[in-house]
């Protein structure tokens, strides 16, 4: 079991712009701050996604679990809105698996951040 993933970012105030924002539909926030790091959990507290300044990631890929696939729309538009560039609309992934719904989004560092159902509808 994964306990916490760290990205490294460029700039930290516009990658937690971002993920503020791209995050927010999943049930996501800020719950944990310092300088040069922002940790993101739910209504738990506890911090599960970092940010933190230092050589930036590339072309990593995260997929976070979304409750439905109007969740999944809504990072997707959040995502666009918040700077992110399209990486995939939302929409089901057959190659994968028959109820797979997920949707792409690009950060400012070129990471791949996807949202994703696999429930039926």
């Amino acid at each position: 079991m994964i306990d916490h993933v760290v990205l490294g970012v460029h700039h930290l105030d516009e990658s937690r712009f971002f993920y503020e924002h791209a995050l927010r539909p999943l049930g996501l926030k800020v719950v944990s701050q310092a300088p040069e790091l922002v940790g993101f959990g739910d209504d738990s507290g506890r911090p599960f996604f970092w940010l933190a300044v230092r050589e930036p990631s590339h072309r990593v890929h995260v997929a976070f679990t979304a409750a439905d696939r109007a969740a999944v729309d809504a990072f997707h538009a959040a995502a666009l809105h918040a700077g992110g560039v399209d990486n995939g609309p939302p929409g089901l992934r057959p190659e994968y698996h028959e109820n797979y719904y997920g949707a792409f989004a690009f950060d400012a560092d070129g990471n791949n951040i996807e949202a994703v159902c696999h429930r039926p509808v």
